[in-house]
């Protein structure tokens, strides 16, 4: 299976975790994982491989994995590793719901709603707004929600930001609510306004 192949898959249906082979032809597992991630995808990940220095070993983790095993490893050891970010999976599907006045966000079935109205919105939107939700009060640069939100082969440019809080702005005014709940802060980038009820997070 190359990595397109098992990204597709991974996309296709619903697993309880997801082992990744950095080295795959077509797309390595890097990409699969930051693919997964920027979907929203939050399927527990260990990425597997021979790369075994500190830098590798970071990098794999800021791009989403869960856990990191390098070669060779003994099967015992993978299977325990495994149990342990399954259990950690586990606890994830209690994690409370992120709202702003009338919004939810709910991180465990992805899905944002105004009041109990379903609002559709991109992955890209999904994570923007839900990075906002978690950091209240936080302003992000552009280069910020670039490095959060974009997979590095995307390049995007800060204009592609713009247009991306533009997008958000719009369907949350469509749904009735306070399109400049994201801010602009001149000069600096973006942050979640103070919600009417004075509370970010529940």
């Amino acid at each position: 299976v190359d990595g397109e192949m098992g990204l597709d898959l991974a996309i296709a249906d619903e697993y309880d975790v997801i082992v990744l082979d950095w080295m795959t032809p077509k797309m390595d597992g890097m990409s699969v994982c930051r693919e997964l991630r920027n979907r929203g995808d939050k399927t527990p990940i260990l990425m597997l491989t021979s790369k075994d220095s500190s830098t590798d070993i970071v990098a794999g983790l800021d791009a989403g994995a869960d856990d990191y095993l390098t070669k060779p490893f003994q099967v015992p050891v993978l299977m325990a590793r495994l149990r342990a970010i399954t259990r950690r999976g586990d606890l994830a599907h209690t994690e409370p719901e992120l709202t702003w006045g009338p919004l939810s966000l709910d991180p465990v079935s992805a899905e944002v709603k105004c009041e109990d109205n379903l609002l559709a919105l991109t992955p890209k939107e999904y994570r923007l707004l839900e990075l906002f939700l978690r950091h209240p009060r936080r302003v992000f640069s552009r280069s910020n929600i670039i490095e959060k939100i974009w997979v590095l082969e995307d390049s995007p440019t800060e204009n592609a930001v713009t247009n991306l809080i533009k997008d958000l702005r719009r369907k949350l005014k469509g749904a009735d609510l306070d399109p400049d709940m994201i801010e602009t802060v001149y000069g600096l980038g973006y942050r979640l306004k103070e919600a009417p009820n004075k509370q970010g997070i529940s």
